[in-house]
């Protein structure tokens, strides 16, 4: 919904006389496409210039992660799928290149992990065979609504090449780890069960700080 408010903002804007003013000067406007890559992935990056001191810009970014993670005894594949979509209303105080932004993102970020061990492991305080456990799997999930700030630089509100730099936070709150599941023989006993609760709140201690995303993102683009 962010990206379709600001294609309506832009058509509304482009009625309007003010946009055969001279861009660059207070009351111009200039739009601009770019992509964007970094933290929050890569996509495309569409924005407005309104003067030298405001503008407006959305973006919708993706990226595929893999890596191991390795809270106790057992290493997991996990998989991190960055998605998100954001609107960032910009000043800048000096016109020109240094930015301050605010906005939001709608965050769809998640992440997977999967665990087939090979030996003899502990799930939380309890020793169990491969052949009890299967194949382990828990999800993770952070709140869609995620405010941001950031400070940045951009060229000058000229038609033109543009290369841009933002880096800030994303508060995403607590990652929350939902249940884990298994296939082995001992899937649905009740104390192998409670077994992987305890897992799940050992994973989930070990992230419980990260309620801050870092936000480092490079554009590059071209503002008609």
């Amino acid at each position: 919904m962010t990206i379709k408010a600001l294609f309506v903002l832009t058509a509304l804007t482009a009625a309007t006389p003010a946009v055969a003013q001279d861009a660059g000067s207070d009351g111009g406007i200039r739009f601009s496409a770019a992509v964007t890559g970094g933290t929050l992935g890569v996509g495309p990056e569409i924005g407005a210039r309104f003067s030298d001191h405001v503008g407006v810009r959305a973006s919708a970014t993706f990226l595929g992660i893999s890596g191991d993670i390795d809270p106790d005894e057992i290493t997991y594949d996990g998989k991190l799928k960055l998605e998100s979509y954001g609107l960032m209303a910009d000043v800048y105080p000096m016109g020109e290149h240094f930015r301050i932004s605010a906005g939001a993102r709608i965050n769809k970020n998640r992440a997977r992990v999967i665990a087939t061990p090979t030996t003899n492991v502990e799930v939380g305080d309890t020793t169990y065979t491969p052949t009890q456990i299967g194949t382990l799997r828990g999800r993770a999930e952070v709140k869609e609504f995620a405010p941001a700030l950031t400070l940045g630089w951009s060229g000058g509100n000229r038609r033109g090449f543009m290369f841009g730099f933002d880096a800030g936070v994303l508060f995403q709150g607590s990652v929350k780890i939902r249940e884990f599941t298994a296939t082995g023989s001992l899937s649905n006993n009740a104390a192998f069960r409670a077994s992987l609760e305890e897992e799940r709140r050992d994973v989930q201690d070990d992230v419980d700080d990260y309620k801050i995303y870092p936000i480092v993102q490079f554009s590059i683009g071209y503002r008609f």
